[in-house]
């Protein structure tokens, strides 16, 4: 997952401006370079403690490690104000202060390879009192950063961390990219592990010494013992990002890893965010946590084993908002060889909010929590909720487990589950959980709801069933640790702890801002369509303004209306580079009269509507999903003669889609750099979804640069309107590229049509009408067409062909610059319908010229209405109305691939200040190739 990026300097330099430090002695057990950029202490005498304000007035203090010239300059340049970058690396002992600035400048620490506080391998401690030298004290506002997942910092048992930030100023512990505003992503650093004295149910059980080695560090990284109240220091107000490495399977660095840690620390207003193993893992121990934010983190935000008895209270968790790759929200054990294992796990948990998302594999899933391996707990005041494509909300493993809960060793109460995916209990075996939750005398006041009223970052509005009376219960009667809190999750609706400190909340910011992940309000996530994009849905009418983004991709479930027919009207606006896809045919967008699409891609990031198999690498075809179809209020002549209003149902859309009206000028917004692949659906025979349909769609729309590809009906089709349309790209599309009828009186420059080279499935480049059952019905069709290429195949059956243009049912046309040619087998390039279309073009009113033709059937004769023979060859090249069009001997002759080789002049179309004078027939020339870099199926 990577994270776009800009810089907040102005955010980050306040920020630091407010950062305290202090001084005292600085000892390194190291080889290193105790060399400081400042020599000036006016500090001495100790440490300043946790300054919470103000830059020490300014003084100068002597700094730990090893300053990096490099880091400083590249990070100082980066920011755009200067900062001082020391190295800290191997050991530290001795009391040992972190400064967040030294005089008025900022001060970052690198950490290189293992930092260890304190002695690998110290032997444990029988009772509480500090046996090492080793104190790390960080400042507020401090920032630490590592430079691969091999940089991580271990505060060995007997030493202690004193990270002690404030709302404020929270201490940020993150990677070099964050740092310097590259992109993020989990993995970039190791992480934080601290190490204890309180027991373990691995620990040996004759009382020997207790010295586990902790997952993901070096040798010597011990923990375990037998002090439950055992110190290992504070973490308060500390932003963990970033971090997580997998050293070898199951032995992983997590965000921060709490190994034996007693109850005598102090945990409280933490956060992990986007780490690539477990948010926290507890290896035994007994330490307590309040306010606990864990966010975006691929495996369990929350794990525990071998004999964890702590507390925790105020705890968010929510998987990545881009649905993204996620496991557990809790994974718990006690011990997999022996699930009865003493101490046995059996955390205290109250006031607990998770919010899963639809990551979904063969492999993992998102899911609430799984309690195992013969852990127990007691879980009060918490919910659980997640989108459609979750996994289970609450599963427990079959046998020691199960007996822990049935045995009133794991208890729920005043808790909610609220899961949407219809698997809120995964039951094991015969035990079912659901039921156990509701009903065992253990447990009370626990709902299954199906809406709990929280906002995207879950916080419960006023009339949510988390806040209202009796929701929750005291946990503060529970255990003095607790606050009082009666209310169900993390929240109480009113106040928001994580704001101002935590990333994503206002805080936790060194360079990055968070991006705007997920979906966009009324679109709702579901599984990544490729195996890692933000996949967003797109479901039932729109009626207010929508901007879908780039990053992610949208998936339309059924028919999706911008607006309502004149009413409920909203504007979708598309990013450049956006993908939208269907998954069948039923799967379509129509933007509403009134309602507008602002799709405006580039060369560079064309918008592509498609298929889900191309989205997934899979097989494409025509067909697979359904279209595109803008409505408007433009003109047609199936509206009533009488005046009244006109709502004429559009083909293919389901009931209720009108177009039609009086404004020629509409406007439905805009087309560009817009392609279109593999739709087209048929409803019924002559009932299709085309690629693109235009439906009264007035001249105040823009259209211009866009594709039809591989559609299994007409690529685009005009239903009356006078929409304009200029660089038109259609191939392989299976019947006709171009369709009008109904009165489209709009014009095209720049139309290039490819049947496909393979001579499969076509029909003709253009078949146009104006009304079937009445030739002469007005409007009368009549576009304007400048500069069209038509490339027919080999496709030849019974019942249709590829052909170059046929008109017909009355409509006239007023064609210019066309080049239609083709392989030897392709059939007619020109024909008009017998009757009302001859008679016009005999009148003059349709007329062709600065044209060429080049196929092996150039003309196809009919008659007049009268029934007299109508010779088009000699009305093309001959007719006074028309002028400068020849035949030519086949394809070769007038093109090089897509580009135009004859040197017919081109005509002269200063008349219309839409079009522009090329210097070529045809659409494309070797010199004019506008098709490069945003159109597919050229090759």
């Amino acid at each position: 997952m990577q994270i776009k990026t800009f810089f907040k300097v102005s955010a980050i330099a306040g920020a630091l401006a407010l950062a305290g430090c202090g001084g005292g002695d600085i000892n390194l057990s190291s080889n290193v370079d105790n060399s400081t950029s400042t020599t000036n202490n006016n500090n001495s005498g100790g440490n300043s403690g946790g300054n919470t304000g103000g830059n020490n007035g300014g003084q100068n203090v002597t700094l730990p490690g090893i300053p990096n010239t490099a880091l400083t300059t590249q990070i100082s340049t980066a920011l755009g104000f200067d900062v001082q970058v020391q190295t800290l690396r191997d050991s530290i002992s001795g009391d040992v202060t972190l400064p967040a600035r030294t005089g008025n400048r900022p001060v970052f620490y690198a950490i290189q390879g293992e930092l260890s506080v304190g002695t690998p391998g110290s032997a444990a401690r029988t009772s509480r009192g500090n046996t090492d030298v080793a104190k790390l004290t960080i400042e507020p506002g401090a920032v630490l950063f590592g430079q691969s997942g091999r940089d991580y910092m271990v505060v060995h048992r007997n030493a202690t961390i004193e990270a002690n930030g404030t709302a404020a100023n929270p201490i940020i512990m993150t990677s070099l990219q964050d740092v310097t505003g590259a992109a993020t992503a989990p993995g970039q650093w190791g992480g934080l592990v601290v190490l204890g004295n309180a027991p373990s149910n691995r620990c040996p059980s004759d009382g020997s010494d207790c010295a586990l080695q902790v997952e993901g560090v070096s040798e010597g990284g011990v923990f375990g013992g037998t002090i439950a109240d055992d110190n290992s220091g504070t973490l308060r107000y500390v932003v963990v990002k970033y971090a997580g490495f997998e050293i070898a399977p199951d032995n992983e660095l997590n965000g921060i890893t709490f190994g034996g840690v007693g109850s005598g620390t102090t945990v409280d207003f933490i956060q992990v965010h986007a780490n690539a193993d477990d948010g926290v893992e507890f290896f035994g121990g007994s330490v307590n946590v309040k306010h606990l934010v864990l966010t975006g983190n691929q495996d369990d935000s929350v794990d525990w084993d071998n004999g964890f008895t702590g507390k925790m209270q105020h705890v968010f968790i929510q998987h990545a908002t881009d649905s993204s790759e996620a496991n557990r929200a809790i994974e718990a054990d006690n011990d997999g060889s022996t699930p009865n294992a003493e101490p046995r796990s059996n955390p205290t948990i109250s006031n607990m909010t998770i919010i899963g998302n639809n990551f979904d594999t063969a492999d993992t899933d998102s899911e609430g929590i799984y309690l195992r391996e013969g852990t127990a707990g007691k879980f009060y005041n918490t919910v659980i909720t997640g989108p459609a494509e979750m996994g289970e909300c609450l599963e427990f493993e079959a046998g020691a487990t199960v007996t822990n809960a049935t045995s009133g060793n794991i208890v729920f109460q005043n808790s909610v589950m609220a899961c949407t995916n219809n698997e809120n209990f995964k039951n094991a075996g015969d035990f079912d959980l659901g039921n156990w939750f509701r009903t065992a005398s253990t447990n009370g006041a626990n709902q299954v709801l199906t809406s709990i009223l929280i906002d995207q970052n879950g916080v419960p509005n006023s009339n949510s069933p988390l806040i209202a009376a009796n929701a929750g219960q005291n946990p503060a009667s529970v255990d003095s640790f607790f606050d009082t809190a009666a209310y169900v999750g993390a929240f109480d609706g009113t106040t928001d702890w994580r704001r101002g400190w935590a990333f994503g909340f206002g805080g936790g910011v060194v360079t990055q801002q968070p991006t705007a992940q997920g979906c966009p309000t009324g679109t709702t996530a579901i599984t990544p369509a490729d195996g890692n994009t933000t996949t967003c849905q797109i479901s039932g009418r729109i009626t207010s303004n929508m901007t879908l983004t780039a990053n992610n991709l949208y998936a339309l479930d059924g028919a999706v209306f911008v607006g309502g027919d004149k009413t409920d009207s909203a504007t979708l606006t598309i990013e450049a580079g956006t993908k939208i896809f269907g998954r069948s045919g039923n799967d379509y967008l129509v933007i509403s009269r009134d309602s507008q699409i602002q799709a405006n891609g580039t060369a560079a990031n064309p918008i592509t509507f498609t298929s889900s198999q191309d989205i997934s690498g899979a097989t494409t075809g025509a067909g697979q999903w359904g279209g595109l179809v803008l409505l408007g209020n433009a003109q047609s002549n199936r509206c009533p003669d009488d005046g009244s209003a006109c709502a004429l149902q559009v083909e293919g859309v389901q009931e209720g889609a009108v177009f039609g009206g009086t404004d020629d000028a509409d406007s439905s917004g805009t087309l560009r750099y817009v392609v279109v692949k593999h739709a087209g659906f048929e409803i019924a025979p002559d009932n299709e979804l085309n690629g693109i349909t235009f439906g009264g769609v007035g001249s105040g729309t823009t259209v211009e640069f866009i594709q039809v590809h591989e559609n299994a009906d007409d690529g685009i089709e005009f239903f009356g309107g006078t929409v304009n349309a200029k660089y038109v790209v259609l191939t392989s599309n299976q019947d006709d590229s171009v369709d009008w009828d109904n009165g489209f009186r709009g014009n095209l420059q720049y139309v290039l049509v490819k049947h496909n080279p393979d001579n499969s499935q076509a029909n003709r480049a253009i078949e146009a009408d104006n009304d079937g059952s009445n030739p002469t019905d007005t409007p009368q069709s009549n576009p304007t067409i400048a500069n069209m290429t038509i490339i027919g195949n080999a496709f030849d059956t019974a019942d249709t062909d590829s052909e170059g243009v046929y008109l017909r049912e009355g409509t006239k046309a007023q064609l210019y610059n066309f080049v239609v040619t083709g392989p030897a087998a392709m059939g007619e390039c020109l024909e008009l319908e017998a009757g009302a279309t001859v008679d016009q073009a005999l009148a003059g009113d349709t007329v062709i010229t600065n044209s060429v033709f080049a196929c092996s059937e150039n003309f196809k004769d009919t008659a007049n209405s009268s029934n007299a023979a109508f010779d088009l060859s000699d009305w093309v090249l001959n007719a006074s109305g028309n002028a400068a069009n020849s035949e030519a001997a086949n394809q070769g002759a007038v093109l090089n691939g897509i580009f135009t080789i004859d040197t017919t002049t081109p005509r002269d179309l200063s008349g219309n200040s839409f079009f522009e004078n090329a210097n070529h027939i045809g659409a494309v020339s070797s010199s004019n190739n506008w098709t490069t870099g945003w159109t597919v199926g050229l090759e």
